[in-house]
This record gives structure tokens, sequence and C-alpha cells, in this order.
């Protein structure tokens, strides 16, 4: 039976950690429990499917990935200051929070709050991952065509 590479279109399963330069895992698949999903369907960045579909059932790599390869750089145009009182006033604004803000076309994005006062909020719209080196660790568990 001869080893292929999964391609895009094919259901694959994972197992995978994902962490940065010191060794925080940032996300990882569950107690051992692999992620499935369709390669080439966007779900993870494209360099590590690109990765992926260097690898082989049963085989596992690690891959480091930089800022331009990942989630690019920090883009300071990303960060915007905004009034207190575009905000609800029952909702308690804190530094660290990710709220869920809407885009004029509809879409939702996750900004990170920087700074607050009574007055102005600093968010972050930046990936959390942004300039950020990587390592990606990853086991090819199944391919399904």
């Amino acid at each position: 039976m001869s080893k292929t590479n999964p391609q895009d279109g094919n259901e694959i399963s994972i197992r995978f950690t994902l962490s940065l330069e010191d060794g925080t895992v940032v996300d990882a698949t569950e107690d051992n429990e692999p992620m499935t999903f369709v390669l080439g369907e966007g779900e993870m960045i494209e360099t590590l499917e690109s990765h992926i579909k260097e690898l082989t059932v049963g085989e596992e790599q690690i891959y480091l990935i930089g800022p331009d390869e990942g989630f690019g750089d920090r883009d300071e145009d990303n960060v915007y200051e905004m009034p207190m009182s575009e905000f609800p006033e029952d909702m308690n604004v804190e530094e660290g929070m990710v709220i869920g803000f809407d885009t004029p076309s509809g879409e939702e994005v996750p900004g990170v709050i920087m700074e607050c006062n009574d007055e102005q909020v600093k968010v972050d719209f930046n990936h959390p991952l942004a300039g950020r080196n990587l390592a990606f660790k990853v086991e090819l568990v199944s391919v399904n065509k």
C-alpha cells in the first residue's frame, strides 16, 4: 500500500500543538482527540495547510512559522481610540478583554482592550498572534478522499 499525501478537498484528521517561541501553548487538540476538517477550505492558515500536504499518515513534524507566513506583522494602524460612550453603559470594560465589534460589512471582528478610562478606550484589532514566531507540531492521523 503506497503512502499518499493529503490534497485539497480531502477530509483529514490531525493532532496539533501551536506554541509561541517561549513554549507557551496557544492552541492544541484536546484530550489527544484529533481535529477533522477539509483541507483547502481555509480552516487553517495557508502555510500550515501546505505543510500538512507534505505529511503521510502517522508522520509527525514541527514547523517554525514566522509572522510573514502566519498571522502577519502587527500594524499600529489597527489600534483605535474610541469614546467610552460607544460601549453599553452596563458593560464593565477592562484591559485585556476581547470584545466582538461589527464592521460596516456586517462581519464581527475581535478587538482586545489595551487601555481604558472613563472617557476613552484603546482597542487593538490585530490578530493576537500577529508579529509572533510560532511552532506548529502536527501529526497526520488520517486522510479520507
